[in-house]
């Protein structure tokens, strides 16, 4: 499958290089806008560095995540970059590459990635689009991309219920809140007896 066919709804690592600084964050945004000459769009937020990199550089790389990226790496570049300039450096469970222009991109839990040299820049308020033709391309595995609902079901970390106390019906799940559950209390629903429950 060509690399840009797998720009379609996902999650991405967008990296920049100034001639003095490397950085990159996540965007949700990237999407191809034409085909002869290729050529692919990114929405990136003005208040992080990546867009100021972006700007000047003239150039961009997409990795394209695919679902077998862990938590670890969205928390690693985060959806904002700000101004830690260190988000390529040798890092358990990541593996980078660089692209002949010396853009980093991510090599390992990546299916693709791709480099443009910007054409077009519109101010979309709080983000720029930025639109570029593509002079390198890769595809890096077959796992299909990482899509954002994909992110939140099976990626993103659950939050943990609060914690409830009392004892849970092993038969039909009624719960009977309380710190001490009687001998003789009978499930309102099932009609079991206080020996199928068990101490939340």
């Amino acid at each position: 499958m060509d690399p840009i066919n797998k720009l379609s709804y996902g999650l991405y690592v967008l990296s920049a290089n100034d001639g003095d600084k490397v950085n990159g964050c996540i965007i949700n945004t990237a999407c191809q806008v034409a085909s002869k000459p290729e050529m692919i769009s990114v929405s990136v937020n003005k208040s992080g560095l990546t867009h100021d990199m972006v700007a000047s550089s003239g150039k961009f790389c997409v990795s394209v995540l695919s679902e077998e990226t862990p938590f670890s790496v969205f928390k690693h570049f985060g959806f904002a970059s700000g101004r830690d300039t260190q988000k390529f450096f040798p890092t358990e469970g990541m593996e980078f590459g660089w692209t002949e222009d010396g853009l980093p991109y991510l090599k390992s839990t990546a299916n693709a990635y791709i480099e443009a040299a910007v054409t077009q820049k519109i101010d979309l308020g709080s983000h720029t689009l930025f639109i570029g033709e593509v002079i390198e391309k890769q595809n890096l595995s077959d796992v299909n991309s990482a899509t954002y609902s994909y992110y939140h079901s099976h990626i993103k970390p659950k939050k943990k219920p609060a914690a409830s106390k009392g004892w849970v019906c092993k038969i039909c799940g009624y719960i009977y809140e309380g710190e001490e559950l009687p001998a003789d209390f009978t499930c309102p629903i099932c009609k079991h007896p206080a020996s199928d429950f068990e101490k939340l």
